[in-house]
């Protein structure tokens, strides 16, 4: 079952807490694109008809969302703290608290982060009947907020909740009216951002945070997204690989692929000898499959090519 469009573009409650979550500038440093590789880029964009586009987290830093690997300012070079893992969040109740503590905290500033110039290209280049088909990795909504339509959320969407008794989803923005009705009285000192709407927050803060079930069955909550640890779902890998199997080029854009989940669809694309282009700041897993890579912002190189 999938949340009405109108779920996506959201307004979470205001949360009480002792401190603003702190903003930073999560891209990493790089230097302007060349004029040459723009030129090939859009040479590239334009031979294709059917583009089919991979998106990872190096699209939404530029939003204000921080990524995990990115160097020097993603989350694994600023903190030894790692993810949640799936396991870990199914099994352990306080896991879960911890979790939810964190992201009901974060939650206003993730859920009012706002398309890019990147996102805006990528929906103009879908109207202009260039682009095929885009698959996100990323599980902010930026795409579906930017207006995209032929969209796979790869990873799921943390504006979603899932109940992991009876099924139900239900909008995120519906729980944190709930968490804030459930502890009013709730504050927490935060020490960072952290990515997919996290923050930090020491653990001696979450002991008396409340955390709500299914209404309808009283069933475990998640946010709908996978977790490290967990695994895509069957049909939707193949659904992917079915638009790829149509479209003619692959273009990733922001995104390191060092998740097999989105890793598989580029060595799908070289065993079709699909044209591959690839625009990210650092090297990625693929980038011996690629004809082109372009290093740079994706929202200065994507706006600048015409979906021609």
């Amino acid at each position: 079952m999938r949340l009405p469009q109108r779920f996506l573009t959201l307004h979470a409650a205001p949360v009480r807490r002792a401190s603003s979550v702190p903003v930073v500038s999560f891209v990493p440093a790089c230097s302007t694109a060349d004029t040459h590789s723009l030129e090939r880029l859009q040479d590239f964009v334009s031979r294709a008809s059917r583009l089919f586009v991979i998106s990872g987290a190096g699209l939404s830093t530029e939003s204000g969302i921080p990524d995990y690997r990115s160097e020097g300012v993603g989350l694994y070079a600023r903190t030894d703290r790692r993810p949640m893992q799936h396991a870990e969040f199914v099994r352990s109740a306080k896991s879960r608290q911890r979790y939810w503590a964190r992201n009901f905290v974060g939650w206003p500033q993730f859920s009012s982060r706002r398309p890019n110039s990147a996102h805006e290209a990528l929906q103009q280049w879908e109207r202009r009947g260039k682009l095929h088909w885009l698959v996100t990795q990323n599980v902010d909504a930026l795409h579906s907020k930017a207006g995209q339509k032929r969209l796979t959320e790869l990873h799921g969407c943390a504006h979603r909740v899932l109940c992991l008794g009876c099924g139900a989803i239900s909008a995120r923005e519906e729980l944190q009216t709930q968490f804030v009705a459930l502890n009013p009285d709730w504050r927490a000192q935060t020490g960072g951002v952290a990515p997919d709407g996290d923050v930090f927050i020491d653990d001696d803060q979450v002991l008396n945070f409340r955390v709500p079930s299914c209404e309808s069955c009283g069933g475990i909550l998640k946010p709908e997204v996978t977790f490290f640890g967990d695994t895509v779902n069957k049909a939707t890998v193949q659904f992917v690989h079915d638009r790829l199997g149509e479209s003619d080029a692959v273009l990733v854009v922001g995104s390191s692929l060092q998740v097999y989940s989105g890793y598989r669809f580029l060595l799908a694309a070289g065993d079709r000898k699909m044209s591959v282009a690839i625009v990210n700041i650092g090297s990625t897993r693929a980038d011996h499959l690629a004809e082109l890579k372009v290093s740079g912002r994706c929202g200065e190189v994507l706006s600048v090519i015409q979906p021609l």
